[in-house]
């Protein structure tokens, strides 16, 4: 790894834990050269996974559009930075837990609906107004009434 001071290619390894995330390993470095300590954080990454939109086009699993859509409905919202890494890595574990090659755009947006549920309701009805392509208010208003009504019968 090279070091981001002087791009010396060389760095040692000082200490090794599990990041605050429990799900990365958080390695603190030091440059051979300059003597510059520094972070980075190792994680999991899923491979080989092929996104079909549905329009029929193919494209590789994008680890940045899963956040930026996230991040996108999470706007002004109150989640912490392990939160949303955990729901981040939770996506992500239910996606390699299907074990395919290929996955539908369509299955990907139900999955995180499924979790956005869960975390944060206003950026569900967000994420799903957007991935749902709600035509009017009408449609929107059905959609909140789901989950109001799901959410009373859940405290009963």
């Amino acid at each position: 790894m090279k070091c981001p001071v002087c791009y010396y290619e060389d760095t040692k390894v000082i200490d090794s834990r599990v990041a605050s995330d429990g799900l990365s390993i958080r390695r603190r470095r030091e440059c051979l050269k300059c003597g510059f300590r520094f972070s980075t954080y190792e994680g999991v990454e899923i491979l080989d996974l092929n996104i079909v939109k549905r329009d029929s086009r193919k494209e590789a699993y994008s680890r940045e559009k899963l956040i930026k859509g996230l991040r996108k409905a999470l706007e002004k919202r109150s989640i912490t930075d392990d939160s949303f890494k955990k729901l981040v890595n939770s996506i992500e574990r239910d996606l390699q837990a299907m074990r395919k090659n290929e996955i539908t755009s369509s299955q990907i947006g139900q999955l995180v609906m499924k979790y956005l549920k869960r975390v944060d309701q206003v950026a569900y009805i967000r994420y799903a107004s957007v991935y749902e392509s709600f035509k009017d208010a009408q449609t929107f208003r059905r959609e909140l009434n789901k989950l109001l009504k799901n959410k009373k019968g859940k405290k009963k």
